[in-house]
């Protein structure tokens, strides 16, 4: 009888350590994911503030085709496509076995409604103006989708892997923005306004199933903040730390990993250029010449960002280094007013989001500014709902600042309107360059003619590009070290240890 029970004592012993081992190595599937920005909303399809897509784009909503963390163009629910000789016809083959969220199918029809609906003359699509040469679709059958376009457009099938280019069910559609349904590896599960949104692992996504069961991303605008929330445990990971300056911490602490890569976003203080003296070329020059990039690079990012001449990432295919066309020189500056008819310089105001990054360049740039005579006062804007109103719609400022993060960008200098309110044929031309390309090089070629153009006219004080700086914690793999579109991908992210 004891030998029994010293056998079953053992046994229960065994089963119990067997069982809290098991425990022990049950693997972590939450992440929690800090972001600067609070959504508007959640359907990128219907308005154009990046942070929507940094929740819900590849997480929850996908595209004909997506964009790789190399900036390559790949499959997704469109398997295939083929590009007529003209470049007029786009013709893909979608996936089979697919479904929205809401249980209905992924079909042509859908795709369909989805393009009609961005290129639709009352649709509010913010990137609406990258598909303006689709004229029409057809759905011949249930896998197959064709484009024909009313000219060519060399960038559509990038385009489309766009947030603002994903497929969205034709029922729940209106209600995309506070209850989004998709075809992704995670689906909606609730908002608390002002504080999280959280997403589920989708039990029926048609790839390969997620590592993690549940992302929330909580929204942290204080820099300080953040790196509360990373250091208390608030945060799993901060896919883009916005206080550089606290880097030396986290890089010294081995219970994170520190991962510095790149983005698309250029750091630009745009001019309302059609408002004196900013419609002068020559006010413009000066301006840029009497700003150190760099050291605002140092001083406002403690060296992180790469100074740029034209509105063009490193992280661009084609890139051109033109931060050398207008250096800083103050004395050439002052020279340039003076040509311009304003020796003793001017006064205007600058409309500066709420941004951290935004508010001490500014800083920055207004004592610069004296060295020549410009006195620049600094309004405070709230971002985003202020600074859209005033600056992205009405454009009611003189110059403000902001970082463009949409990539491959630099076709918004031939929109009309567009807040800038910039003009030059020269520029028109050489965007439908680039759209009528028949080759990469004659596309690279256009696009660096583009670069150099705009580095002469300046309608905005091209100042960096903008670095991603990873914080998370170590054992965390997965998230993106380069950002060729703004994004938190969180489908292949996983807990190592």
């Amino acid at each position: 009888m004891k030998r029994n029970l010293q056998l079953f004592l053992a046994a229960t012993t065994a089963l119990g350590l067997a069982t809290a081992g098991s425990a022990m190595a049950e693997p972590h599937t939450d992440l929690t994911l800090g972001m600067s920005i609070e959504p508007s909303g959640l359907d990128p399809t219907a308005a154009a503030p990046v942070a929507i897509g940094q929740v819900v784009w590849q997480n929850l909503f996908e595209g004909l085709v997506t964009i790789d963390e190399d900036g390559e163009v790949q499959p997704e629910l469109a398997t295939s496509w083929e590009i007529s000789e003209d470049g007029l016809t786009y013709t893909f083959d979608l996936r089979d076995g697919v479904s929205f969220q809401n249980g209905q199918p992924f079909n042509a029809e859908t795709a369909k409604f989805t393009i009609d609906r961005i290129i639709a003359p009352d649709s509010i699509n913010g990137q609406k103006s990258l598909y303006a040469a689709i004229e029409n679709t057809e759905a011949p059958d249930s896998d197959t989708l064709v484009l024909h376009l009313s000219k060519p457009s060399a960038d559509l099938l990038y385009w489309l892997g766009f947030p603002s280019a994903v497929m969205v069910e034709p029922e729940s559609a209106p209600e995309n923005a506070t209850k989004p349904v998709g075809t992704g590896p995670f689906e909606f599960a609730s908002w608390k306004k002002g504080n999280e949104v959280t997403l589920t692992e989708n039990d029926d996504y048609w790839g390969e199933a997620p590592k993690l069961d549940k992302v929330t991303f909580r929204f942290i605008a204080d820099p300080q903040a953040q790196a509360a929330a990373l250091t208390s445990g608030g945060v799993d990971a901060i896919p883009e730390f916005t206080a550089p300056e606290l880097v030396a911490q986290f890089e010294s602490n081995n219970d994170f990993d520190v991962v510095i890569g790149t983005t698309g976003m250029e750091v630009v203080a745009g001019m309302n250029n059609t408002k004196a003296p900013f419609d002068n070329v020559k006010v413009r020059q000066a301006l840029m010449m009497a700003i150190d990039r760099q050291a605002i690079i140092d001083a406002t990012n403690a060296g992180y960002g790469t100074p740029i001449g034209s509105h063009f990432s490193p992280s661009d295919a084609g890139f051109e280094d033109l931060s050398g066309v207008l250096p800083y020189d103050p004395a050439k500056a002052k020279d340039l007013l003076a040509e311009a008819g304003y020796p003793d310089g001017f006064s205007f105001t600058m409309k500066v989001p709420n941004r951290a990054y935004a508010e001490r360049a500014a800083e920055i740039m207004q004592a610069y500014f004296a060295q020549i005579g410009v006195m620049m006062t600094i309004e405070s804007s709230e971002f985003p709902a202020k600074w859209i109103q005033d600056v992205f719609k009405d454009t009611n400022y003189d110059m403000t600042i902001i970082g463009h993060a949409e990539p491959l960008d630099i076709g918004i200098y031939a929109r009309d309107p567009y807040y800038f309110n910039y003009s030059s044929p020269d520029f028109d031309a050489t965007m439908a360059e680039i759209a009528n390309a028949t080759t990469e090089e004659e596309r690279l070629a256009a696009y660096k003619k583009a670069q150099e153009i705009l580095a002469d006219d300046v309608p905005a004080l091209f100042l960096y590009a903008w670095p991603k700086i990873g914080v998370w914690k170590a054992g965390l793999e997965g998230l993106w070290t380069n950002e060729p579109v703004p994004s938190n991908d969180v489908t292949d992210v996983y807990w190592s240890e």
